[in-house]
């Protein structure tokens, strides 16, 4: 018998080293909601569907039924080609995403 659409959530979760907290605070939901898709408590619906798709780059087909690729593009290919965006930027812009990124960091605590 295969995983179920709650156990693929938390291989997704695993897979991106973050924790339920770190998860579901991307996600904008609560760690406990999280925790009870982990558990199988709660169903997987289709806003969830929808987040973790659209957030993380994963493959619906696969959180869905478990087939094929668990992401459409590999987390380290996504972080490699924001680097390489940033890189194009003139330093003043890079700046701006600096501080962008610390009131972003801010906000999610």
């Amino acid at each position: 018998m295969g995983d179920s659409i709650n156990q693929r959530v938390k291989q997704i979760r695993k897979a991106l080293e973050l924790s339920q907290r770190n998860f579901s605070s991307i996600l904008a939901l609560s760690n406990g909601y999280i925790g009870g898709v982990e558990s199988g408590i709660r169903r997987v619906n289709g806003r969830l569907i929808k987040l973790i798709v659209s957030e993380f780059g994963v493959n619906e087909t696969w959180l869905t039924l478990g087939k094929g690729e668990m992401f459409t593009q590999n987390p380290d290919e996504k972080f490699t080609k924001l680097v390489g965006l940033f890189k194009e930027l003139p330093p003043k812009y890079q700046d701006v995403v600096y501080q962008m990124i610390d009131v972003l960091l801010k906000v999610k605590e």
